[in-house]
């Protein structure tokens, strides 16, 4: 299934209705304007702009401490920009009241560095929560899609585990499947597999090149990952000092990037 083919609404990864509906005649799902983030005073993003169209997969490279993780956390709302204003679905996430914000950010989900999968709770109950309390599902219809999506990242038989009876890439799965069920339209991907043993690594990316290339959700990915984001990607964005310097296909990019600190952060991490 290509990127613009919707994917079919008894899918757990279907959007939902009011998401669909907000898609269907956007341009740009997710717009940043002129944004500003400053931690005392070091500016961690400096006048950013930049946008991602439905269904695209964004990813961000660069150095650490370059921006790239503030862009995921100012769309989950874990932060407010210091200026600018930033828009999703046309709708404005920033600056707007509380309760619009909520709102806009149920289509947003997010997968951590970290698992924060609750450890009392079971596999399957981590993944129901949020659609039960958040969406208003019932719990029948929540774990039933709770269960699919456990299929899709190959962990169908560990429902009624805990999380400590996980190895770290089962966890981050887990928490990949905690995020789609939300029904999504966007996905951040914030280093899914910095925290992993190497040997776990490939597992978890598999799963998330097969989410990339079977559904229509709009990926924002941050990694080192550098062959993952060359599959994946739509556009590839190289950011330094708060800025991008430098956008464009993954083949443009990983082969012939024009700017020399593109050429030079490349040449350290492949």
């Amino acid at each position: 299934m290509s990127a613009d083919t919707p994917t079919p609404a008894s899918s757990p990864l279907s959007p939902g209705a009011a998401g669909a509906t907000a898609t269907a005649g956007a341009r740009e799902l997710i717009r940043f304007d002129n944004v500003t983030k400053r931690f005392g005073k070091n500016t961690v993003l400096d006048n950013l702009c930049f946008s991602a169209r439905p269904g695209k997969h964004v990813t961000l490279i660069g150095p650490s401490g370059s921006g790239k993780t503030t862009i995921l956390r100012l769309l989950m709302t874990l932060m407010k920009p210091d200026e600018g204003t930033i828009t999703v679905n046309g709708e404005r996430l920033f600056p707007a009241d509380d309760k619009h914000v909520r709102e806009v950010r149920k289509n947003i989900g997010m997968v951590f560095q970290q698992f924060n999968l609750f450890p009392n709770m079971t596999v399957l109950r981590n993944i129901t929560e949020a659609p039960v309390r958040v969406l208003g599902l019932s719990r029948d219809e929540a774990e039933e899609r709770g269960r699919e999506l456990l299929d899709l990242v190959g962990l169908g038989d560990r429902h009624g585990a805990k999380p400590t009876q996980l190895s770290g890439g089962q966890q981050q799965r887990v928490a990949i499947a905690r995020a789609l069920a939300m029904r999504p339209q966007i996905l951040l991907l914030d280093e899914v597999t910095s925290a992993l043993d190497p040997e776990l690594v490939a597992g978890v990316l598999d799963v998330l090149r097969d989410i990339a290339h079977s559904t229509d959700i709009t990926m924002l990915c941050v990694t080192h990952e550098m062959n993952f984001a060359r599959d994946i990607s739509d556009d590839v964005l190289m950011f330094d000092s708060g800025k991008v310097i430098e956008s464009g296909p993954p083949e443009k990019i990983f082969s012939a990037p024009e700017h020399e600190r593109t050429r030079e952060f490349l040449g350290a991490v492949l």
